[in-house]
């Protein structure tokens, strides 16, 4: 069975992904700005001990174990966050299966950060996961806990459930049409955070955001997944609508995506800003049934396998940046002749 993002889910038109995270912290131990390496090196061990018990195929790596580009593959597929990576004053660990639906951080910001994944939108059920996966380790380790203020964490923002749930959303026909910042500020005042999925500031988003909750105190589980979910509905709702506005001037939409089609087929060296874009409206054209050459199966590995760490875990080798530009036009062709 393929990875969980080399699949399609509920809703995966503009639901790319789900995640829904748990932080917790142990009990008798600093937060990890206060722990010296030696108390670092005690957390892993002792996580590590229990690791066996869990069950699901988990697995215990040692970040200083991994190289730079399997690193840099991890953060591209959204396992591992670029801070856990670049802040290299702690000893950090991750436990991950083989089909990488589950990926615990620890040592990160905080002791424990248990994340579940799942293509498409698979809030509830994720929840289910995210769960019996916190109480089995809860059974054996003692996380610090507030009768007042719920699990403990580092940062005020993640006390109280510790759960951040989130959605990655594929939003083209709302740039197209103008629309997006209203349906993105609409999203703010509901008190979710949206933000770019490649970061602030950064020009070329190729139409991805993420949406996840602000609150986890105050609330409980269910409560924070109904919200998220009844947002992304809503997002769905609005971009769907978009699309059937493009819809209507048919020929130019078809000459949109038909272009960046050709360009990603044929083009001899690609940019990843470049081809984030391309990927962009060639999606589109496939959800909307114009593009009938490529399958959401195709779809999926060029979303992966274009982005520099993947690209270079592909072809099994470093690549600089000039030869990058060249085997991930490479790459995509390979997958598009499939």
């Amino acid at each position: 069975m393929s990875n969980w993002y080399l699949q399609n889910g509920k809703d995966s038109d503009v639901v790319i992904s789900s995640r829904v995270r748990l932080v917790r912290n142990l009990n008798g131990f600093k937060f990890l700005s206060k722990c010296s390496k030696e108390e670092q090196e005690k957390i892993l061990e002792k996580i590590k001990e229990i690791v066996p018990s869990l069950g699901y195929g988990l697995k215990y790596l040692k970040l200083e174990d991994l190289d730079d580009i399997t690193k840099l593959s991890l953060v591209e597929k959204h396992l591992i966050s670029p801070e856990f990576v670049m802040n290299n004053n702690a000893k950090k660990a991750i436990i991950v299966n083989d089909e990488e639906n589950i990926c615990i951080m620890l040592n990160e910001d905080d002791h424990i950060k248990l994340q579940v994944f799942s293509s498409g939108q698979e809030l509830e059920n994720l929840m289910n996961l995210a769960i019996e996966l916190d109480e089995k380790i809860g059974e054996i380790l003692d996380y610090s806990y507030s009768k007042n203020f719920g699990y403990l964490a580092a940062s005020p923002i993640n006390i109280g459930t510790g759960m951040k749930a989130s959605v990655i959303v594929h939003l083209p026909a709302l740039t197209y049409t103008g629309n997006l910042s209203k349906v993105l500020r609409i999203v703010n005042n509901f008190g979710m955070s949206v933000k770019g999925l490649y970061g602030e500031g950064t020009q070329n988003q190729g139409d991805m955001y993420l949406i996840s909750n602000n609150q986890t105190i105050g609330v409980n589980e269910k409560e924070i997944i109904s919200n998220v979910k009844n947002i992304a509905e809503k997002v769905i709702e609005q971009e769907r609508t978009a699309r059937k506005f493009l819809g209507k001037n048919s020929l130019e939409l078809e000459d949109r995506v038909y272009r960046s089609y050709g360009i990603l087929k044929f083009a001899s060296r690609m940019s990843s800003d470049e081809c984030k874009k391309l990927l962009s409206d060639v999606k589109l054209g496939v959800d909307l049934g114009i593009i009938k050459e490529l399958d959401d199966s195709k779809m999926k590995k060029l979303e992966l396998y274009t982005k520099s760490g993947n690209l270079q875990k592909y072809f099994g080798k470093q690549l600089e940046g000039y030869e990058r530009e060249i085997k991930r036009a490479e790459v995509i062709k390979q997958i598009m002749n499939e």
